[in-house]
């Protein structure tokens, strides 16, 4: 009976507890958005599940809680899925690299609840690599003929690099995953257009929109993240099971 109540005071931690109103404020307005879009364009319920699954797994990485990792399991199974008929190489192979760091993450997480920030000249030469491995990855997908490598690149190379330190928890981050939703916002916009002009019949506009509206969402949380991890608020959120 103690471990069931234990169980049920962690789900209760880390689902409801200690939010502000402005952050319950942009949840709603996030998965709200994804519900609008597909009833605007409803030919992909897995645009529709990827999208509310990745607002919900990345709001509660911002607020530092290991549950992310659950909703961010399956958002991961479903942007695999939309990435492939989207022949968007790079994200299909960065969603798979995803799905096996949603457990990694789940684990690391209930280790160590602190979050970690680099010295100002580390934090320099990882920027510099991620810039580099932008540029060979960029060249490789090239070769792939994959849809708009330098994009695609990106949401590879850079977003493997934003993983890991999400996994351990660096601040830093964030940074990169801001460049990253950037760089997704304009790749999954010139889809969409690309879809409704009939340049391509590859992908579906609902699953292309879906994809804008997340990445437009999850940019503006890792905007907010920043501030959030920087001032150690996500250090001390929820609880931990054991």
């Amino acid at each position: 009976m103690m471990t069931e109540n234990k169980q049920h005071n962690w789900w209760y931690e880390q689902l409801f507890m200690n939010w502000k109103k402005f952050e319950i404020g942009y949840v709603i307005v996030l998965i709200l958005l994804q519900l609008v879009v597909y009833s605007l364009a409803p030919d992909s319920f897995i645009g529709m599940v990827s999208g509310v699954m990745g607002v919900l797994a990345l709001v509660y990485g911002m607020k530092g809680r290991r549950i992310s990792f659950i909703f961010g399991f399956v958002q991961c199974i479903a942007m695999t899925y939309i990435a492939w008929i989207s022949h968007a190489y790079g994200s299909f192979a960065m969603d798979i690299i995803y799905v096996v760091s949603q457990p990694i993450g789940w684990y690391m997480w209930g280790n160590d609840e602190a979050t970690r920030r680099f010295s100002p000249a580390v934090r320099r030469k990882i920027f510099a690599g991620a810039l580099f491995a932008w540029l060979i990855g960029w060249w490789i997908l090239s070769l792939l003929n994959g849809q708009l490598p330098y994009f695609d690149s990106i949401n590879f190379v850079v977003s493997i690099i934003a993983q890991l330190l999400y996994i351990l928890k660096y601040q830093e981050n964030w940074s990169l995953w801001i460049v990253v939703n950037i760089a997704n916002v304009i790749y999954w916009s010139l889809l969409t257009v690309q879809v409704m002009t009939g340049a391509t019949d590859i992908g579906s506009l609902g699953a292309n929109l879906s994809q804008v509206a997340l990445q437009g969402a999850l940019l503006f949380n890792s905007i907010y993240a920043v501030k959030v991890w920087s001032s150690g608020e996500a250090d001390n959120e929820g609880g931990t099971l054991t």
